[in-house]
């Protein structure tokens, strides 16, 4: 798919640049920068248009590389890099002349990149569509007829579900837990239901819903219930 191959490609640039800039993971990347991962994400995604100036001086003073390099090295049209007349910017003497400069050509980058917006948005809607057209075909059919007859197993829809897993799996989206599974606590990764009155960190829960983690970024805590202590005889 067009928007994961941008994604891997992207993932792989910007590792090499931080190997080379001696930074181990994309959360320290961002702490060093201090642009947010939510950023870092829409760089590798290829929607570098939705990025401020700021963002890309700040990522390009922690990666050590100039402003022009990094634009060349994740601009989707590389012609349009190409017709700046951006100077080779070396982030440690960037002074603020230097930067009212760069917005003012970055500024009109941006101008031509927002029109791919909309060609990046769909690419990304009929790539996902791809993959989910199992299941929005077949769908509909199998919930009419499990209306239709309440005994029919839940287990024979599973296999329905199954590319929407394979989406989440192309994402990078993982889940975080097991349902059913005996864990310690730990409330940074646990969230307890409601009602389910006070637990210490270390003492056994239950996975009742999992969370979900997107590569190194935790999306949704797993969401857990302590496990009730036999009586002592």
């Amino acid at each position: 798919m067009k928007q994961v191959t941008t994604y891997q490609t992207n993932s792989q640039k910007l590792l090499q640049l931080m190997q080379q800039a001696q930074i181990p993971s994309f959360s320290q990347l961002s702490e060093i920068s201090g642009v947010s991962q939510w950023q870092l994400n829409r760089l590798l995604v290829g929607l570098l248009p939705k990025m401020s100036v700021e963002n890309l001086l700040k990522l390009s003073k922690a990666l050590k590389i100039s402003v022009e390099g990094l634009l060349s090295e994740f601009c989707i049209d590389k012609s349009l890099v190409d017709s700046l007349d951006t100077p080779q910017l070396e982030t440690q003497g960037t002074n603020l002349s230097d930067l009212e400069k760069v917005k003012q050509e970055y500024s009109q980058l941006q101008q031509q990149l927002n029109q791919q917006k909309e060609t990046l948005e769909k690419d990304f809607q009929q790539s996902s569509l791809e993959v989910l057209e199992p299941w929005l075909l077949q769908w509909p059919t199998a919930a009419m007829v499990a209306k239709k007859n309440p005994q029919l197993s839940a287990v024979k829809l599973l296999p329905l579900v199954k590319p929407i897993t394979e989406l989440l799996k192309q994402w990078n989206i993982q889940t975080n837990a097991v349902v059913g599974e005996k864990v310690p606590y730990d409330p940074q990764f646990h969230q307890l239901l409601e009602g389910s009155g006070q637990v210490e960190p270390g003492e056994t829960v239950i996975i009742r819903y999992v969370g979900y983690r997107h590569g190194e970024n935790l999306l949704y805590r797993a969401k857990v219930s302590p496990v009730k202590k036999e009586p002592e005889k």
